[in-house]
């Protein structure tokens, strides 16, 4: 069962278990209408597919004042996936809180290590979650549950699903997490059960389509400002101090450049995005060495998937979540910088910071909690009025219902003709890099 969203340039229809007859158990709260939606202005910075301005409607989130599921009679489930990311927990709490304390549902099960718990081989078994299985998990960063990464049968798991009685499954991940959420969804509407799967989108890399701002990039990007600041004092202490900082960003480099923005202490901003040469006119070496003879420091930030094609390394590889293992382009600017001042002549020191596991451990900040605390809440909502294949997000101030098949078409990127990226430009030594073609 479906409404009519499926009109015009993208589809936002959010699919459906069947018809919603059961009166929600809120009180005092305003029910969206199910025929209420956002009509949100997209550009190309927020999907790809669309190739200039665009107008779409999507399904606002919130309560609904019929459900489809009887909240006596279901049982929900909570998974976490992929790579930590501040909020997890933030994000699990207000889950278990709205479904127990405001819709009463009968009981929410915790899967242990991702979705290797939905596969009773691995030796995962769920964990019953209650409010006080859950208090003060907020205040703690990474996830109580665990996580891991990597494929898993969606028959297998559905399996898991039918046999615990779970009706409804909150899904919380990336973009490889959200392919599996969708094959989860596909899987359960063949079998025709009535399985609700939400996922609620989580990249420390804020790379997801349609995502403006994922949780935890907030945090990611304050505590990366510190980073930066930090080799910047360090850079400035000495005579021709370079300060290198590298973040995470395999595709996107939306961290790196936030975080320089808020900082305005980095010289170069090296992203996946744009590709840069290392010599010749306009090429970083050559650029680097003249800054140094003018301000006698510099501070580097450079995302994990900058520069790859630079690196010489054997056919790459695969982790398990199909994501290609990255060169160390941190290690690799070091070397290659180091053997070009020292051609010419210039003595130098480097101070490296790579504080990438520090950022993705640590609890959430104030902003970023409210944010985790409403994406559960509105998760929980749109799973007790029967909605399935979705995600829940924030889309220019409004939270909405996504359709998992047009979050996982592609990875977010950074737009370099957007305000962010001219913003570099205009503020640091970025311009005197040449463009390069990919």
């Amino acid at each position: 069962m479906s409404d009519h969203r499926g009109e015009g340039v993208l589809d936002t229809t959010i699919e459906t278990l069947g018809t919603p007859t059961v009166a929600s158990p809120l009180a005092g709260r305003r029910f969206i209408p199910d025929d209420h939606f956002a009509n949100i202005c997209l550009s190309p910075e927020d999907i790809d597919d669309v190739a200039e301005e665009t107008e779409a409607d999507f399904e606002i989130a919130g309560p609904r004042e019929r459900l489809y599921f009887d909240p006596a009679g279901v049982k929900a489930a909570v998974v976490t996936c992929g790579g930590l990311c501040p909020g997890l927990n933030d994000v699990i709490h207000a889950i278990v809180l709205e479904a127990l304390n405001a819709y009463r549902v009968s009981g929410v099960v915790g899967i242990r290590f991702g979705l290797q718990g939905l596969i009773p081989r691995y030796g995962h078994p769920p964990v019953e979650l209650t409010p006080q299985a859950v208090a003060g998990i907020h205040q703690q960063g990474g996830t109580i549950l665990g996580t891991s990464r990597g494929r898993q049968p969606a028959g297998e798991m559905v399996d898991f699903l039918e046999s615990r009685g779970i009706g409804q499954l909150f899904v919380i991940g990336g973009d490889g997490t959200m392919k599996a959420a969708m094959r989860l969804s596909e899987e359960v509407r063949r079998r025709g059960a009535a399985i609700a799967v939400i996922g609620v989108p989580k990249t420390i890399d804020n790379d997801i389509s349609l995502v403006t701002s994922s949780f935890g990039f907030d945090t990611a990007v304050e505590r990366a400002a510190e980073a930066i600041r930090c080799v910047h004092t360090e850079a400035v202490s000495v005579p021709n101090g370079i300060g290198v900082v590298k973040l995470m960003g395999r595709e996107s480099g939306f961290i790196a450049a936030q975080a320089a923005l808020v900082v305005k202490d980095a010289d170069f901003v090296l992203v996946p995005e744009a590709p840069f040469s290392l010599r010749g006119e306009g090429g970083l070496l050559p650029s680097l060495a003249e800054h140094l003879r003018r301000r006698g420091n510099a501070v580097i930030v450079v995302a994990e998937g900058a520069g790859q094609d630079l690196i010489a390394a054997a056919a790459p590889q695969a982790d398990a979540s199909d994501n290609l293992r990255l060169g160390d382009i941190g290690g690799f600017l070091i070397r290659e910088i180091d053997a070009y001042l020292k051609e010419q002549g210039m003595l130098h020191s480097f101070k490296y910071i790579d504080p990438s596991y520090l950022i993705r451990s640590v609890p959430a900040n104030a902003n970023d909690r409210i944010y985790c605390g409403f994406l559960g809440q509105y998760a929980v909502h749109a799973a007790m009025a029967g909605k399935t294949g979705m995600v829940v997000s924030k889309l220019y101030g409004r939270y909405v219902h996504l359709p998992l098949a047009l979050v996982t078409r592609r990875r977010r990127r950074l737009n370099l003709t957007s305000s962010c990226w001219q913003s570099i430009l205009e503020t640091t030594e970025q311009h005197r890099l040449a463009a390069v073609a990919r």
